[in-house]
């Protein structure tokens, strides 16, 4: 089971979003590389604490985090960093800016320059893709695996690449300007590779001016069981690639519930109407009916009142989270015919005045709203 990304980093659910920053400065600079050579243990921890602060420094992500856990992102090849899709490049792509200049003078890692490098040169992330699929709740309480056709963009086949020189690969430039505090030294992304560090030197026939292409692919993606309207998941590398030494974009996949035809979703409880006739509802009787793991036989009781509300446990949906199922609440609706023979509209004139026929609620005959609390309860 993965470990919760507060405990990682040290830090209670209340943190500000000023406090989780802090609190990942100060673990990715206790086990950075640089710092731990050749220590496997400090590079594990170094990981993990880039993979919390992935989550819990964005607001959408930490919003879903706090709502479904580690679920929340377990689509495709994991959400952030998880999953295994986690490495250094990604890391010092993605956070170098957070530390300042804690390692070297660059204000990057030492050697690295910019918060925008990585070991290795520069590494612009392609654009992620956004996609939305439907599924039916019957594929949404065991979980699915989805197959898709995606557009991409991707680097055409024989397009190379080099350095660029104007800021000679390091995807950034720097200026110094004389002010009355001093020489001050900023640093910016380079105007003419936009932070890639590298050109176009050979554009294939067919490609756009930065050597990519449109191609479609088939993507599969592994929805978990309990997913709601609404959520998203990602698909780590499988969006749009950006030219030169880059990493993929992601495919950002979003779930749409279909409606079911006979039951009501709320949360991860069911909620079907049965419809039984007088007779059955005076006298008893077995019905059977169709759930989204099979048919299901239900006993109605001898005297069952309309509104009566039947649960079957673990008959819902598995939580995102995976703690436990909800229940199938069966509510019973006693039909009452309109088109009656003379002699059925003669047997109930004749039972008007029968004491069994006058309406005598008892304590176990709830009222509505006793029953609507109960539901909520």
């Amino acid at each position: 089971m993965k470990e919760d990304y507060y405990i990682i980093l040290g830090i209670e659910k209340s943190a500000s979003a000023a406090e989780i920053k802090k609190a990942y400065r100060k673990k990715a600079i206790k086990y950075h590389p640089d710092k731990n050579p050749d220590d496997k243990t400090a590079e594990e921890k170094f990981k993990k604490a880039a993979e919390a602060y992935e989550i819990l420094g964005n607001a959408d992500k930490k919003s879903r985090y706090d709502q479904f856990g580690h679920s929340a992102f377990e689509g495709g090849q994991g959400g952030g960093f998880g999953g295994g899709g986690m490495n250094m490049d990604d890391i010092f792509s993605q956070f170098g800016d957070i530390f300042g200049g804690a390692f070297g003078g660059g204000g990057g890692f030492s050697g690295f320059g910019g918060g925008g490098q990585s070991r290795g040169g520069v590494r612009v992330k392609g654009s992620n893709l956004r996609i939305r699929v439907k599924l039916t709740l019957e594929e949404i309480v065991n979980g699915v695996e989805k197959k898709v056709k995606v557009k991409r963009l991707v680097k055409a086949k024989g397009v190379t690449y080099k350095t660029c020189s104007t800021c000679n690969g390091q995807g950034q430039v720097t200026r110094v300007t004389n002010t009355i505090l001093g020489r001050m030294q900023t640093a910016t992304t380079c105007p003419t590779c936009q932070g890639a560090g590298q050109m176009i030197d050979h554009r294939p026939s067919g490609s756009d001016a930065q050597g990519l292409i449109e191609k479609e692919e088939s993507v599969s993606i592994k929805i978990p069981p309990g997913v709601v309207d609404g959520v998203q998941l990602k698909v780590s590398g499988k969006g749009n690639e950006a030219p030169g030494n880059s990493i993929s974009g992601d495919l950002l996949v979003v779930i749409q519930e279909i409606p079911h035809d006979k039951l009501k979703r709320e949360g991860n409880n069911l909620h079907y109407d049965m419809y039984v006739s007088i007779p059955d509802a005076v006298l008893g009787e077995s019905m059977e009916i169709d759930t989204l793991t099979g048919k299901v036989r239900i006993k109605i009781e001898a005297g069952t009142q309309s509104g009566k509300i039947l649960r079957l446990r673990g008959k819902g949906l598995p939580s995102l989270e995976g703690y436990g199922k909800g229940d199938l609440l069966i509510h019973v609706n006693v039909w009452t015919p309109k088109d009656l023979s003379k002699d059925q509209k003669d047997f109930f004139e004749s039972m008007k005045d029968d004491e069994h026929f006058a309406p005598i609620p008892t304590h176990s005959d709830k009222s509505f709203f006793e029953k609507v609390k109960d539901m909520f309860s």
